[in-house]
């Protein structure tokens, strides 16, 4: 191809892309790093984290960079694994397997509740996963994965105001490559996973890649049902990379995976006043004490599955002096769940409900290319995503008498039909197990960024950068129910009469009524849209960054960080979703109140953060050592708190944290590797008043937050060796450490997580290709809550999810 026809063809395509290609994309990497080595034996690490290929020692920037060896030599399996290696993140897996919250610096949300975007950004190959349920899978064939510390709202746009986790998988090779690994563990389980790839023509190369993983699960039935906390997953994934010249390159990826499952745990934590009522009807309550037998008592198996997929296309064309880039993606998430929510062998409340999720991204970049002063890059990204979920509330077979026992166990027997007889209603009409709540919801999310990065080279050691974005975000909801609980959409303070006296002003029955409103724990949800209620949400918000870098020498960098961040608003998608209070008097007049009208929230405003840095890299012939100092805050924290049958969303005033982060390694020897790093954080909320407390609302403006750790350790070693002179060998241990802290704010003080966890693992790599490994994981069986709730209509007691018992398994792979 001649010059001329090069241009035509590269503005041609520029033209084309332009106008949209597949439709959007998320943030990417402009290019799949690679790493280089240095004279001595530390790895020279290169990071995308600015969108332009750096080293990581040049970057000013607080990352944590996983290579994909280490990722196999520690077994890390998933996302949810790589806490393991990254101590300022967190990673908790909860009620089923669409539900992970991602917290950095102790900053996170997003979690069960399906309209709460995280703070967090998981970023696969530049694609923007917009929820736990698309984000959780085998990690596929990987080049590293990159966890950015504090706000990143300038490049990554919206939903990253606490931090992003990139993850870069590698493209395909014109040379034939290819492994097939197969495993076996404990539990029973199996896994084969592999890829080929290799060039079909010059320019022309692909790559195949797929695994399953399955897994009895740990926890027991004790009723004669299956066990819980199975793994079972399978993904594909095919990439396609074509380059007709050399300043173009096409590379097209295409994924599916799909999980089916029994998840997830729920051990008794603490057994409350209603557990007698539980026994009384023959019910079993697993004993507290026994938190960690991984027992389930639930009266029928849980069930969850999620289908995840989706299309990607970037293409890189470079020009003289600049690049251009163009990601377009187009994503697919649906799932449901059915799952017995009293946790205990009594029929009494489960609950279903399903997620489709549908996302089209697309994202442009112009950047410099050669040396210069001034570097720069501008940017555009478009989101259009659509959510649409539901859940059901089922009203058991055991439910009733459940009720008349407590009543009966209060001094209130026969108080239930008492009432229905006041009412004229038939008996046996409260707590029917015909009832049923049944909520819809439907959530349109457009949002656009334009964004600009100027990197000035002051001098040849001292460089200030400046980022600016500006983003708008509109989301518009629906919600609907159906509701035939017909004891919760009764009005006891004012119907019905005797005689035209209304019952709680008799004496006889006064005392009746704050019993049996205390029973009314789901009123009916208001709809929207309505005539008084906003249902739409439109934000706009310009953020920014500005970094400065020296470098000291060769082997000392240091920087400074100012950032800001945002999040666009979030609607609670759940079936406590109300009005605020601030609309009751209008809501009241229009006629639109319902019975027993709750008022709390419908959303949660923006959030706003704001970071200051400074921090060191050093780089050394045998080790490495960076620290980052910060002063993070946001404005605003969306707060999801879950009190049983539903999420009380609010925005807390101000939360901040000081803290120190530092990730170092120091190779003794050739063959000796020590690994350490750690965060430690003073985390408060500044102000949060109405909070969701143990006892209601609360104000916990000076109070530390639950569920963020004050300190978090991670170590590991490694030992290198040779065998003879057929195979290498290594045998790795990863020790990580999680400081004492209270669960949940609606939890009791007794009810606590501190992690001391050990892995280990060794392998040997034969030179005809052959590999082995034998791996376990919570070496030491350490026991702790991941986290903790109260369960739906059981006053005084908690719940909680357990982490995985020691897990442990042989693998044995050929690539050539």
């Amino acid at each position: 191809m001649n010059n001329n026809n090069s241009k035509i063809f590269k503005h041609s395509l520029l033209a084309f892309a332009v106008m949209g290609v597949l439709g959007s994309t998320a943030y990417a990497e402009e290019e799949k790093s690679t790493n280089e080595t240095y004279d001595g034996s530390i790895e020279r690490i290169v990071v995308t984290a600015s969108k332009r290929a750096k080293g990581l020692q040049e970057s000013p920037v607080a990352i944590t960079v996983v290579s994909s060896k280490a990722i196999e030599q520690a077994k890390v399996m998933d996302i949810t694994d790589l806490q393991t290696l990254v101590p300022t993140l967190r990673v908790t897996p909860l009620q089923r397997s669409t539900n992970t919250n991602f917290a950095i610096r102790g900053f996170g949300n997003g979690t069960n509740n399906t309209g709460i975007e995280p703070s967090v950004g998981v970023f696969i190959d530049g694609v923007y996963r917009s929820r736990a349920a698309s984000q959780i899978g085998d990690l596929p064939r990987l080049q590293q994965i990159e966890v950015l510390s504090g706000p990143q709202s300038t490049l990554f746009g919206k939903n990253a105001s606490a931090g992003v986790i990139s993850v870069t998988t590698r493209e395909p090779s014109y040379e034939q490559e290819g492994k097939i690994e197969v495993g076996v563990g404990n539990y029973n389980q199996q896994e084969i996973k592999g890829y080929y790839t290799n060039g079909i023509t010059d320019n022309l190369a692909f790559s195949f890649s797929g695994g399953v993983n399955t897994r009895d699960g740990y926890t027991e039935s004790v009723v004669g049902l299956n066990d819980v906390n199975d793994r079972d997953r399978w993904n594909v994934r095919g990439q396609a990379l074509y380059q007709p010249t050399e300043d173009i390159k096409f590379r097209f990826i295409a994924d599916y995976s799909k999980i089916q499952e029994a998840c997830c745990s729920v051990e008794d934590a603490i057994n409350g006043p209603t557990t007698a009522a539980v026994r009384a009807l023959g019910g079993i309550v697993i004993d507290e004490n026994d938190s960690f037998s991984y027992q389930s008592a639930l009266n029928s198996d849980p069930d969850n599955n999620v289908k995840d997929g989706g299309v990607s296309l970037q293409i890189d064309i470079d020009f003289d002096g600049y690049s251009f880039t163009s990601i377009s993606a187009l994503r697919k998430n649906d799932s449901d769940f059915i799952n017995d929510v009293d946790y205990t062998s009594l029929d009494i409340l489960n609950e279903g409900g399903y997620t489709d999720i549908k996302t089209i991204t697309q994202e442009f970049r112009l950047t410099s290319t050669g040396e210069r002063d001034l570097e720069w890059m501008f940017g555009a990204y478009v989101f259009n995503e659509e959510v649409i979920t539901g859940d059901t509330l089922y009203y058991g077979n055991d439910i009733r008498n459940y009720f008349d026992v407590l009543m009966a166990a209060g001094g209130a027997p026969g108080l239930l039909g008492g009432v229905e007889g006041a009412y004229g209603l038939d008996p046996g009409t409260f707590f029917s197990n015909d009832a049923a709540v049944s909520s819809e919801f439907d959530q349109q999310n457009d949002a656009y960024s334009l964004f600009a990065s100027f990197d000035y080279h002051i001098t040849d050691d001292f460089t200030a950068i400046f980022g600016v974005s500006y983003t708008n975000d509109k989301k518009d909801v629906t919600i609907s129910q159906n509701h035939t609980d017909v004891l919760s959409a009764l009005d006891l303070d004012t119907v019905p009469t005797l005689f035209g006296v209304p019952i709680g002003s008799i004496p006889q029955l006064a005392p009746a009524v704050p019993v049996i409103k205390s029973l009314q724990f789901l009123p009916p949800m208001l709809g929207l849209p309505n005539a008084v209620e906003n249902h739409e949400s439109d934000d706009s918000k310009t953020t920014w960054s500005l970094r400065f870098a020296y470098e000291i020498n060769d082997n000392i960098n240091v920087f400074a960080t100012a950032a800001t961040g945002f999040k666009a608003t979030s609607w609670n998608l759940s079936r406590y979703s109300s009005p605020f209070t601030s609309d009751k008097e209008a809501l009241e007049s229009a006629g639109l109140a319902l019975p027993n009208q709750v008022y709390g929230g419908r959303y949660a405003s923006p959030e706003e953060a704001m970071v200051y840095e400074i921090g060191i890299k050093t780089q050394f012939e045998n080790g490495s050592f960076s620290a980052t100092l910060f002063d993070q805050t946001i404005e605003g924290f969306q707060s999801s708190i879950f009190i049983g049958t539903g999420y009380v969303l609010a925005n807390a005033g101000q939360q901040s944290t000081q803290g120190l982060e530092f990730d170092s390694i120091y190779n003794l020897t050739q063959d000796w590797s020590f690994t350490l790093a750690g965060t430690f954080l003073d985390p408060v909320y500044d102000s949060f008043e109405g909070a969701s407390g143990l006892d209601g609302p609360v104000d916990l403006s000076g109070e530390k937050p639950a569920g963020i750790h004050e300190v978090s350790i991670t170590a590991g070693i490694v030992y290198n060796f040779e065998v003879f002179t057929s195979a290498d060998g290594y045998v790795r241990t990863d020790y990580i450490y999680e400081s004492d802290v209270k669960l949940a704010e609606n939890t009791p003080e007794s009810l606590t997580r501190e992690v001391n966890s050990f892995n280990a693992s060794a392998g040997l790599a034969f030179d005809n290709g052959v590999n082995l490994q034998l791996w376990v994981r919570n070496l030491t069986n350490d026991e702790y809550l991941l986290s903790a709730f109260p369960p739906p209509i059981q006053a005084g007691s908690f719940n909680g999810y357990p982490n995985q018992p020691r897990t442990f398994g042989a693998n044995i792979s050929y690539q050539f």
